[in-house]
Order: structure tokens, then C-alpha cells, then sequence
């Protein structure tokens, strides 16, 4: 009985241990785990400090229509129907800082489908109240640029006194570099023979430096997207500078883009269609 007694006692005594044990191993996991945790919220909240904030205040303030790139004295805006119903009276008399809204470009067409809500609207509304307008085609890589270009050419009808036809070029998709060039230039060609007039390519800074730079592109003038900067850094030559995506025009609702001609209005009115007597051919 004494015998007993003792391994009852020992067994009792030696329960709380294995229990005490596997508490600890349980507490020091959760104890890990919460110090992981709050090493990556801080890391989280430095990288949001020192790099995402100062982006951030530059996206909501750099050229916000208050201040504008110096030395330019042609601005205008491009629109799509991201900005909605457009009051164009309104616009016609609007200013970016001190100058006057000069020339309008709307997007147009995408691919070979999709043509924007709102293009006849801000097409035909912008050339009323006077502005020199443009249209665009969203160049779809994965779509064949022949029938890209004849859609274009079937949906816009540009007149003497409009900006040239121009191609948005931003994505390249899959394809091999020269097979995405080979297309683009495709889509050039076809609607410079239709119009009769060199087309102005759309692109970013970046991507024009990765993509698109060819000897073969540099006879079409350049709409460069480039923003955040006092100066375009690109070395090549341009016609239009996309300086920011954040700018405010008086009839505009919301955030518009806002652009500089490099040149004055001889120049820009220079670029234009000339009279030619004859319609685009659709392909």
C-alpha cells in the first residue's frame, strides 16, 4: 500500500509538468508568431513612409492644372469617356494657369470593336466651340493591325484643320519585339495612305525607350506621356508632351490630362490636315 500510495503521488506530481511543458512550447510559438507579425507591419508602414507617400503627393499635386511645365504657351487636354458628359462651352473659354485651352484629343476607337461612348460627342462638340481636335486609336497587340486600322479609318472622319491621325500605343503583349514593330508600323502605314498624313504616335516614356526605339518610328511625330517631370528627358525629338493625368479644366468633372505643344500655334496649326480634295479610303 505504501508502495502504491508513493506512485500515485509521483504520477500526480508528474502530470502538471508534461502540461506546464506543452503550455510553454505553446506560448513561445505565439510568441514567434506575434513577433513576425509586428515586424512586417513596421516594415509595411516604413516602406508606406519612404516611398509610397512622397509618389503619392506627387501623383495628387505635381502639374494639378495650378502650375504648368515652363516655356509652353499651347496647351490642351486629351478625354475619353472617363470625364463623362463634357460641358464644352465651358471648356472653350477655360484656362491651364494662364493660357487657354488650344487643342482637344479624344479617344476614338480600341482594337477592332470597341469604339468610346462618348466619341462623337467630344468629337464634334470640341471642333464646334472652336478647338483644334484629334482622335485616337488604343492599339490592342493581340488584334490584327490591318483590320485595327480599317476600323479607325470607318469610325473617324477627320477634316482639314484636325491634328493627324494617332496611334495610343502602350501595350506590347507577347509577341516577339520585331513581330509587335512589324505590327504597329502596319497600323501606321495603312492609315498614312488612307489619310494622306504622317500619324503622330502616343506613347509612354518608358515604353518608347523598351519598344519603340526604331529608326523606323522616328519619321512620325512623337506624343510623349512623361510626368512628374519639370522637363521631358527623353533626347529624341516631340510634338506633344502628356505632362500629367491629375489636371483640372473648368467643365471637366474630375481629373483630366493635360498636355503641352512644343511649338506655337503657327506650328501646331502647321501640323493639321491640309486641304487635299479627297475622303480617307477605309480598308
Amino acid at each position: 500500500m505504501l508502495f502504491v500510495t508513493t506512485k500515485k503521488k509521483t504520477t500526480k506530481r508528474s502530470r502538471p509538468k508534461r502540461k506546464g511543458s506543452g503550455g510553454s512550447l505553446f506560448h513561445s510559438w505565439w510568441g514567434v508568431l506575434l513577433g513576425v507579425v509586428l515586424f512586417a507591419a513596421l516594415l509595411v508602414a516604413l516602406l508606406w513612409f519612404f516611398f509610397v507617400t512622397p509618389l503619392s503627393f506627387r501623383w495628387q499635386n505635381a502639374y494639378d492644372g495650378k502650375d504648368y511645365p515652363d516655356g509652353y504657351d499651347v496647351l490642351g487636354i486629351d478625354v475619353s469617356h472617363y470625364q463623362e458628359r463634357i460641358d464644352w462651352n465651358k471648356v472653350r473659354n477655360a484656362k491651364i494657369g494662364d493660357h487657354p485651352v488650344r487643342f482637344v484629343i479624344v479617344k476614338a476607337t480600341e482594337g477592332t470593336t470597341l469604339m468610346d461612348e462618348n466619341l462623337n460627342e467630344n468629337f464634334y462638340r470640341s471642333r464646334e466651340n472652336d478647338l483644334v481636335r484629334g482622335a485616337y486609336h488604343f492599339f490592342k497587340s493581340g488584334s490584327s493591325a490591318r483590320a485595327q486600322a480599317g476600323y479607325y479609318l470607318k469610325q473617324v472622319h477627320l477634316q482639314e484643320g484636325d491634328l493627324p491621325p494617332i496611334l495610343d500605343v502602350e501595350e506590347r503583349g507577347n509577341k516577339p519585339l520585331k513581330d509587335f514593330q512589324r505590327d504597329v508600323l502596319t497600323w501606321l502605314q495603312l492609315v498614312e495612305e488612307a489619310y494622306g498624313a504622317v500619324p503622330v504616335i502616343y506613347t509612354g516614356y518608358k515604353f518608347k525607350l523598351d519598344y519603340l526605339n526604331d529608326a523606323a518610328f522616328d519619321a512620325y511625330p512623337l506624343w510623349i506621356a512623361h510626368y512628374y517631370e519639370k522637363a521631358v528627358r527623353y533626347k529624341g525629338k516631340w510634338v506633344l508632351w502628356q505632362y500629367t493625368d491629375r489636371g483640372r479644366v473648368d467643365g471637366i468633372k474630375g481629373d483630366v490630362d493635360l498636355n503641352v505643344f512644343n511649338g506655337d500655334m503657327k506650328a501646331l496649326m502647321a501640323l493639321t490636315l491640309q486641304p487635299s480634295g479627297e475622303e480617307p479610303q477605309e480598308e
